[in-house]
């Protein structure tokens, strides 16, 4: 047995002598720019090595922090593990590209550029089509309080409960805009998921949470009876676990890793 029975152990270090990440404050707006273009190049590839991909489906578009009502996003046709900065694309409210070399897919922008327009709050939206949220999605339902992680979501995402093919008219885009309100999900039925947030990092880490609780609900049911966790449980978990910080701070870890590992996608 090593060390000395009844020393007295070192004392606490004082709090402010402690890191913890927060979201950055910057200093211009050609910072925030290149802060939200590298994020996104970041969740781009983290959503490929999830397997989120589908083709040509799937995209992520980022607010413009000085020309707010245009957004970077992909490039149409552009593997999602290769993106870097440079590769992205500004396109306007349009689908228009005013900035970038490659084409934009125009269905992203349906639905993108309207939630952006009815939603000032929101800096970032995802959609793509997952496996699990594409299963969800085909039964028409919604997540369930069946688990922590699940209970974020908990009154607020809702169902697109209709499907008229590929979105490619802004009243679509409108419609889904109106269906999501103030929300940070939407479960669109027999397409996919949807999510948001107040920066690239958030709207990243509600759609991976969202998938994989997607697929937590299909393990279960098809293992026998979820067990819901009760309203008022439910409600407090999701004031705990459901805003847009504690998403930005679950997804660290992850920009990280992306980022030491793979330091080219700043190029």
């Amino acid at each position: 047995m090593h060390g000395t029975p009844g020393a007295t152990p070192p004392p606490p270090l004082p709090t402010d002598r402690l890191r913890f990440a927060m979201p950055p404050m910057h200093d211009s707006v050609e910072d925030e720019r290149r802060h939200r273009k590298e994020r996104l190049a970041g969740a781009l590839r983290i959503f490929g090595r999830q397997g989120f991909e589908d083709g040509v489906s799937g995209h992520i578009t980022a607010r413009d922090p000085e020309y707010t009502d245009c957004f970077w996003v992909n490039p149409f046709g552009m593997p999602f593990a290769h993106i870097t900065v440079s590769d992205l694309v500004l396109a306007n409210s349009e689908g228009q590209v005013v900035q970038g070399s490659h084409h934009v897919n125009q269905a992203a922008f349906t639905v993108h550029s309207q939630v952006h327009a009815a939603r000032p709050d929101v800096v970032a939206v995802a959609h793509c089509h997952s496996v699990h949220g594409r299963a969800l999605s085909a039964l028409g339902d919604l997540l369930d309080p069946i688990t922590q992680e699940s209970c974020a979501f908990y009154e607020d995402h809702a169902l697109y409960d209709s499907y008229s093919g590929v979105a490619v008219d802004a009243e679509e885009g409108r419609r889904i805009a109106r269906v999501l309100g103030s929300g940070k999900a939407l479960v669109l039925r027999n397409h996919g998921l949807l999510t948001v947030g107040d920066s690239v990092d958030a709207a990243a880490w509600w759609f991976l949470s969202l998938e994989r609780s997607c697929q937590v609900q299909l393990t279960a049911r098809a293992a026998g009876r979820p067990v819901l966790i009760d309203h008022r449980q439910a409600v407090a978990t999701r004031e705990q676990l459901g805003g847009d910080l504690v998403a930005w701070i679950n997804y660290q870890p992850m920009w990280r890793e992306v980022s030491r590992g793979e330091p080219d996608l700043f190029d």
